[in-house]
């Protein structure tokens, strides 16, 4: 499943690095291998043998599904890249794996795309392991189901089986699953991209209530994860659309602080932190001798440079040089996206490199805020005089 993200997910630990992406794997995964294995241990039926091959059977299983699934979320970040978006990480869960991207693509074709390559590779696997099934059991009847109980698959049709599960599973058109970000992207083609999401997120809900149903008949407790995931997931993500199309037709320039204070970084942290006393500002923007703009510094950022380096130390020291900027007539919409994707509170605005203005994201809710009430005072205006109820008059 692709999914927008910006920060570090807690409590996930880097088990690898693939095409350049880092892999987590959360600590809450390594409860699955841990229940199939204690399942088998604990099955009544079998002896103690058997108990021990079954688990080491399951535990294998699970850990070569998520292999495939390591191999789904690259397939979503691979595409992604051909489009110029980056993908933070791959995180495992539970419940399944998740590419943060930085951002989802507007052009609903590459949504499409992306959306579709990661069940892609579930196809190509499952295909895979059928061929070597079929070549394996031409020569040695057999030979690649490594481990079979009675009444049951070897391990690999096994895992070919799981891999056209995931398949079928994931297209479901729940939202924010890939099945939801295909059918979005396809009303997207004819139609607003919020109004897409907006129908999309509410047949995502529509599907989380199926999810839960089946879950109570099925006794299944796993169905409630997945339906809430669905639920609450595509909820977020219809906010996130209509933010975005509240935002449509403005610019950076409409968000932006024109006042606010500069720090020079070669001015010691010191100053810096009176600044953050005398005012209401949290950031500023670092400047060289030029004036030019050089990083943001936080107020994060300045109070842990101070415990650690001192006051006096140059408040260059204690910036992001890797803030993102923006250009004065910028979308706003695409400043609230890269401002989200970037963990950024705020961000300057240049004009010929040097500052002319601070966006934060509490400008850009003050903005929808303000949009918002101007739009409901011009529906008031326009509204009908027959419609206005004016107190202490009787109509005839």
């Amino acid at each position: 499943m692709a999914e927008k993200n910006n920060t570090p997910m807690r409590g996930a630990w880097r088990i690898a690095t693939a095409a350049g992406i880092g892999i987590y794997v959360h600590w809450t995964f390594l409860l699955l291998p841990a229940l199939v294995a204690g399942q088998a241990l604990l099955a009544s039926n079998l002896d103690g043998a058997a108990r021990v091959n079954m688990a080491v059977f399951n535990v294998s299983l699970v850990l070569a599904v998520f292999v495939c699934v390591v191999l789904h979320e690259l397939g979503h970040a691979l595409m992604a890249r051909r489009f110029g978006v980056r993908t933070k990480d791959i995180v495992l869960l539970p419940i399944g794996g998740v590419a943060r991207l930085e951002r989802i693509p507007r052009n609903p074709v590459q949504e499409l795309l992306i959306a579709l390559a990661g069940p892609a590779v579930n196809v190509v696997i499952a295909a895979a392991l059928g061929a070597g099934l079929l070549a394996a059991g031409a020569v040695r009847g057999d030979a690649l189901s490594l481990v079979r109980f009675e009444g049951g698959l070897g391990f690999v049709p096994t895992l070919a089986a799981i891999n056209i599960v995931l398949v079928v599973f994931n297209m479901i058109p729940a939202f924010p699953m890939d099945g939801g970000r295909v059918l979005r992207a396809l009303l997207a083609m004819t139609m607003p991209h919020d109004r897409a999401t907006h129908i999309a997120a509410r047949v995502g809900q529509f599907a989380a209530l199926g999810f839960v149903i089946l879950a109570v008949v099925t006794k299944n407790p796993f169905l409630l994860l997945i339906a809430a995931m669905v639920f609450f997931g595509a909820g977020a993500e219809a906010t996130h659309a209509q933010t975005l199309g509240r935002l449509a037709g403005r610019i950076a320039r409409d968000a932006m602080m024109t006042e606010f204070a500069v720090v020079r970084g070669d001015a010691p942290l010191g100053h810096a932190a009176e600044l953050l006393l005398s005012g209401s500002h949290r950031d500023f923007p670092i400047v060289g001798p030029d004036g030019a703009y050089a990083g943001m510094l936080s107020r994060e950022s300045i109070l842990a440079a101070i415990a650690e380096l001192g006051p006096d130390a140059p408040a260059a020291m204690a910036a992001n040089h890797r803030a993102p900027t923006f250009d004065e007539t910028q979308p706003a919409a695409e400043v609230f996206e890269r401002m989200q994707a970037a963990g950024a509170a705020a961000a300057a605005v240049l004009r010929d490199g040097r500052t002319i203005g601070v966006v934060t994201i509490e400008n850009l809710a003050d903005l929808l805020d303000i949009s918002a009430a101007m739009s409901a005072a011009r529906a008031q205006q326009s509204a009908p005089a027959s419609a206005v109820h004016t107190p202490g008059r009787v109509r005839p």
